[in-house]
């Protein structure tokens, strides 16, 4: 499997549905300089026409997902600056940090109504564990969670418009005719949402759950959705979105970052909330070969901040760390929750590391090294 690197960024060809032009340079960085040929006020006005066209509760001008993370404190401000009114919504994470729930109860006081929603952590947990060992995905029950909690009450409380942040197919590089897209609705969920080829209706049997018990991972019928006129947009495709502005004007609203950058990052402000996130991430890095490490030296390259002989060895040297530790949690605490000793965990990680990408030995065993990273064959 030969694997090219953009000319212009390092992201690497194995990331899904990221294409390359005929000069090596990645849809991601395109799809960037394509930002510098629109006019955002255009774009904003065109935000509060889509404001204006669905307001139907008295009070509420629409639901933001917030997990109290810097982009969520940045998609409230924004939305508040307009002059709308916005109910924020929380679909708890299964490992809620210290941190996260500090920033989650501060995010409240810039002023907005917020309800926080909790799934049942024992059905939560056993999705978990399922999802770790069948797709390699631990965080698969949060993050569908995400998406189907805000819509449902979009329908029952009669509120139209979800706003989400940052369109990924955009930011980060993705199928070209999406590039564009500016709503979020269950074909894109199905399609890029992270749910790999898993359905929740899957799950009652597998796992001996009763469906009534998955209710709040259940995405409303097509007919409450057309009922209500639910659509989700993405605010990233109509102001310049900059995870790192976000954090600079999310910190001054009393955001509070970690102490040090986060372990398989570059920063120390962003997935703060769940202490699952590093296994989530690791995951990626043993499927398609980058992390977070990798995204966010991709995105200071293409704003100057990083050069990219620096992003390269910054990538070389903290990208695809083993991940025995997350902000202070290891990970046999981490794991225990889900009932999965570190033994199986490897073992699952092993079953999932793409071999292709990754150097194996005379015996077709994955090199690794002292601390049990493993080595990229590109």
């Amino acid at each position: 499997m030969k694997i090219k690197i953009c000319k212009e960024c390092i992201m690497p060809s194995s990331k899904p549905d990221l294409e390359f032009g005929s000069d090596g340079i990645c849809q991601g960085c395109l799809a960037y300089k394509n930002r510098f040929s629109i006019n955002w006020q255009e774009r904003q006005a065109k935000l509060i026409e889509i404001f204006k066209k669905h307001k139907k509760h008295k009070n509420y001008d629409c639901i933001i997902p917030v997990s109290g993370g810097k982009d969520s404190y940045f998609q409230v401000i924004k939305i508040l600056e307009l002059g709308f009114n916005p109910l924020c919504i929380t679909a708890t994470t299964d490992k809620l940090t210290d941190l996260g729930r500090c920033n989650i109860e501060n995010l409240k006081k810039l002023g907005v109504d917020h309800i926080e929603v909790s799934t049942d952590p024992v059905i939560r947990r056993k999705i978990n564990k399922f999802t770790l060992e069948t797709v390699g995905d631990i965080s698969w029950a949060e993050h569908l969670a995400i998406f189907t909690i805000p819509a449902k009450f979009s329908c029952s409380l009669n509120i139209p418009l979800i706003i989400w942040g940052e369109n990924p197919q955009n930011e980060n590089g993705g199928p070209v005719d999406k590039e564009a897209e500016i709503r979020l609705d269950r074909a894109w969920l199905e399609e890029f949402g992270g749910l790999l080829g898993l359905r929740v209706t899957d799950l009652s049997d597998v796992l001996n759950v009763e469906k009534k018990k998955l209710e709040l991972y259940t995405y409303p019928s097509e007919e409450e959705l057309k009922k209500n006129r639910t659509t989700g947009i993405f605010l990233g495709q109509f102001v310049n979105w900059d995870g790192h502005k976000n954090a600079e004007l999310a910190i001054k609203y009393g955001f509070t970052c970690y102490e040090k950058d986060l372990e398989g990052s570059i920063v120390n402000y962003e997935n703060l909330d769940n202490a699952q996130m590093r296994i989530h991430d690791y995951f990626k890095y043993l499927k398609y070969g980058y992390d977070r490490t990798t995204d966010w030296c991709c995105w200071h390259i293409r704003r100057g901040r990083l050069t990219r002989d620096e992003a390269l060895k910054i990538n070389e040297n903290r990208s695809g760390l083993y991940p025995s530790e997350y902000m202070g949690y290891s990970l046999v605490e981490i794991l225990k929750e889900i009932h999965c000793t570190k033994d199986e965990f490897n073992r699952i990680c092993d079953s999932f590391t793409n071999r292709q990408i990754f150097k194996i030995n005379s015996s077709n065993n994955l090199i690794k090294k002292d601390d049990g990273s493993l080595i990229r064959d590109f």
